[in-house]
């Protein structure tokens, strides 16, 4: 245990059974949508290292 002094109420639970809380979770919620900033004040720094990422074939 990381903390020795340290007393929850709760018991702890695997990383197993919180993947599979947050896919209940996901599954009774739906998909949620982000909305994302429209980017019109990108910095050319911030304008450079996306477009680096999108030829890199990520999706900023």
């Amino acid at each position: 245990m990381a903390f020795k002094t340290l007393k929850t109420k709760r018991e702890a639970i695997s990383l197993v059974k919180l993947g599979e809380e947050i896919a209940a979770q996901r599954r009774a919620v739906g998909p949620v949508v982000v909305l994302r900033n429209a980017g019109n004040r990108r910095t050319p720094a911030k304008q450079a290292l996306l477009d680096q990422i999108a030829k890199g074939g990520g999706d900023w």
